[in-house]
């Protein structure tokens, strides 16, 4: 067994609970990047707001699919493929 098969072993566990925590108070993590997203952009004077409002959109997707990875399909969401994924081939 290598070095990164040992390392997934012993994380597998922790992963599950931390998704587990984080499925409870998804709503609060999301209303902590909206305020941390809002102070941000205030400190900065609205200089960076569309690279605030990138950022904060792609770790709520993060977030989102953390939590929800049991509820995905063997053809995933079927919603939006995810990013840096090639367009299906019809």
């Amino acid at each position: 067994m290598g070095l990164l098969d040992n390392l997934k072993a012993r994380i597998g566990p922790a992963k599950d609970k931390v998704s587990g925590f984080a499925q409870q108070h998804e709503d609060r993590i999301q209303h902590g990047l909206d305020k941390a997203a809002e102070t941000v952009d205030k400190r900065t004077k609205g200089k960076y707001s569309d690279r605030i409002q990138s950022g904060t959109g792609k770790a709520k997707g993060a977030v989102d699919r953390f939590t929800h990875k049991d509820d995905a399909g063997p053809g995933g969401e079927g919603g939006t493929p995810p990013a840096g994924s090639p367009p299906p081939v019809s």
